[in-house]
């Protein structure tokens, strides 16, 4: 099992920042990437982005709609991937749930209890 808890949400007015953090515990060793997804009033869950690792070095992807704006970092000494959003828009406002990928079923298997990310225009 892994544990996430973030911190980080809160309310900034459109063109702000904010940065989410997320900090891994337990069987780090059974997962593969961490990233964040969200969810607004109304809407299904949606994959924001991720930062991938293995053998051969780390990745970190991104939807369209953050491309540019948002950025994924890990410290693997800490077990920590942050995202820091810059630019933000009313539309990014969401519940934003950190998330861990199961090395064993390349699915997303852990998630976070979410923090509240609200942009005001």
């Amino acid at each position: 099992q892994v544990q996430l808890v973030e911190s980080g949400g809160g309310l900034v007015q459109a063109g702000g920042s904010l940065r989410l953090s997320c900090v891994a515990s337990g069987s780090i060793f059974s997962i593969n990437a961490m990233g964040w997804f969200r969810q607004a009033p109304g809407k299904e869950r949606e994959f924001v982005a991720h930062s991938t690792w293995s053998a051969g070095g780390e990745n970190a992807h991104y939807i369209e709609s953050v491309r540019g704006r948002f950025t994924i970092s890990r410290d693997s000494a800490k077990n920590t991937v942050y995202l820091q959003m810059n630019i933000l828009k009313s539309e990014d406002t969401a519940v934003y749930y950190c998330a861990a990928r199961a090395t064993s079923t390349w699915k997303y298997e852990y998630f976070g209890q979410g923090t509240q990310v609200t942009v005001t225009s």
